[in-house]
């Protein structure tokens, strides 16, 4: 069942790109930010409920509202970027998200950061600027055209304030509420501005950008329970591997949906955090002490 988890999260986050883009050809981001956290809201709710019969909201917490924003920040950017650039755009977030973690773990909680920890944050720099970049003429990419790479690494730091607000919460809430409390304060976030910024529907509405709308909300509200699910039955050095796959299921979709361009620099940046990503969470064998040392001894 772990195993089913952790490909259903993985498969769910990989296909994020392709549905905003479908959704926008009926609505703006501001729509795509708000549904996204509506129907996440009322798919956990839901799925709760039939669990345990009852579902709780927290609102009284300061790390609910910070882990509000953050994710708020992340989809209202990312989906910006993603309406105006290609829909495997958003593989950059990880990434971003990833250093700014190791920068948090050492300047926030004074947690010592290991070289590895480094060198792979510099393998993830290293890769978005490739990525980043894609071949682009410098006085092209100081012209603008190097947007979306601003906005999605916007969207991978107000990822990252989410994940620290998950490691502050777990502390005192189980997951599925603690996500619930997050997304239902998200929804409020997004919300607020619709009726001043919101153009409404842009186009045509279609069943195809209905459902994307839709399962861009069963994406929020169940895949990261999913994860959180998987990690718990399945060895962290399959989680390593199959979570940090996600982006080559992006690109696969981004060219098989809507035959967007792979250049030899996207290929290389991803290839290049992705060893990042690898070397970060991969378990590294310590070695084994001399049976001498490891034999207790007794009286």
């Amino acid at each position: 069942m772990g195993y089913i988890l952790l490909l259903l999260a993985t498969l769910a986050w990989s296909f994020v790109g392709v549905l905003v883009k479908m959704a926008s050809e009926m609505v703006d981001s501001s729509i795509i930010s708000f549904a996204r956290f509506f129907f996440g809201v009322l798919f956990l709710g839901l799925f709760l409920y039939m669990r345990d019969g009852k579902f709780k909201l927290s609102l009284g917490l300061k790390w609910i509202w910070i882990g509000a924003l953050g994710k708020a920040v992340n989809y209202i950017f990312e989906n910006i970027a993603l309406m105006i650039g290609y829909s495997y755009g958003n593989l950059l977030v990880q990434p971003v998200q990833t250093v700014v973690l190791l920068v948090a773990a050492g300047l926030l909680f004074k947690e010592k950061v290991s070289a590895r920890g480094w060198v792979a944050a510099a393998f993830c720099v290293a890769g978005v600027i490739v990525v980043g970049w894609n071949g682009t003429p410098l006085d092209e990419l100081a012209r603008g055209s190097g947007l979306t790479t601003l906005l999605f690494t916007l969207a991978g730091i107000g990822a990252a304030v989410h994940v620290l607000s998950q490691r502050m919460l777990l502390k005192k809430m189980e997951n599925g509420n603690m996500n619930l409390s997050v997304f239902f304060a998200s929804t409020l976030i997004v919300s607020a501005p619709l009726p001043f910024q919101s153009q409404e529907f842009i186009g045509p509405s279609t069943p195809w950008a209905w459902g994307a709308l839709v399962l861009l909300g069963v994406i929020t509200g169940l895949s990261f329970f999913w994860f959180a699910e998987a990690i718990k039955r399945v060895p962290f050095a399959v989680v390593a591997i199959v979570g940090n796959s996600t982006v080559l299921f992006m690109l696969l979709w981004s060219y098989l949906f809507f035959q967007e361009p792979m250049t030899v620099y996207l290929l290389a940046g991803t290839l290049i955090f992705l060893a990042g990503l690898l070397l970060l969470n991969f378990p590294m064998k310590r070695p084994q002490r001399k049976r001498s040392e490891s034999v207790a001894v007794t009286d």
